[in-house]
């Protein structure tokens, strides 16, 4: 994508003005708040909160980001493994001393092992869409110690498709409603278009299950959010 988002994180990071614009299939142009993606412990979401307080063991922080959830558990004198795509998200998080952060794919780590893994704000999305799910699952799971436990969240988008009686009304596809396409804008710059899925929590818990693990919800947001906790079986 040109790293876009990592662009635009770092330039934030060194006090510059950033309008990141983000463009959807399901609910077109809107901005994304880079504060956001600094905030402390106080600052987050309970959801964000409750993931981090049941971190425990070795860690991996599967799309880091800017770092902030790292830095907190590495507080908590925690060992942890940050990763992102964006090299320009880890180069923000090393500059904001996270000890181990590395631009790598989640799909080219082999052997290694964890007692949690960690995927927040959305961290479903980054399967794609429904059908990669269930390799996103069995991947995850290659990399969990016995009984370990992967802490992650989604939203169920079918309230956009609720009219002012609450009736459900979704348009006849073959793809599964949660299915969203994004590109970012950051200046003049565009990203390529990539797929994001956010998933109710029964198919999840179904897909979960197939894939070897145990599910529950832990949290449930204020926006249709929710944070479940998987258990390697």
């Amino acid at each position: 994508m040109g790293d876009v988002y990592g662009k635009a994180i770092l330039d934030y990071y060194n006090g510059q003005k950033v309008k990141l614009l983000t463009f959807s299939s399901i609910a077109g142009k809107d901005e994304l708040q880079m504060k956001h993606l600094f905030r402390s412990f106080e600052e987050m979401p309970e959801l964000e909160q409750m993931a981090l307080d049941h971190s425990k063991g070795k860690i991996l922080d599967l799309g880091c980001g800017a770092g902030s959830h790292s830095l907190f558990l590495e507080q908590k004198n925690l060992e942890v493994k940050a990763i992102d795509i964006s090299s320009g998200a880890i180069d923000v998080c090393k500059l904001r001393g996270v000890k181990n952060a590395v631009h790598q794919d989640f799909w080219s780590l082999k052997n290694e092992k964890y007692d949690t893994i960690i995927a927040l704000m959305n961290g479903v999305g980054i399967c794609g869409t429904l059908d990669h799910l269930p390799k996103f699952l069995t991947h995850l799971r290659s990399l969990l110690h016995d009984k370990g436990q992967v802490l992650i969240d989604s939203s169920d988008l079918i309230y956009m498709f609720k009219d002012e009686q609450g009736q459900i009304d979704i348009p006849l596809s073959e793809s599964y409603y949660g299915e969203v396409k994004f590109y970012l804008k950051y200046g003049n710059e565009k990203s390529n278009t990539f797929d994001w899925l956010y998933i109710d929590y029964m198919r999840l818990k179904k897909y979960a299950f197939e894939a070897g693990f145990t599910c529950e919800i832990l949290c449930e947001g204020e926006h249709y959010d929710y944070l479940v906790r998987m258990i390697k079986t």
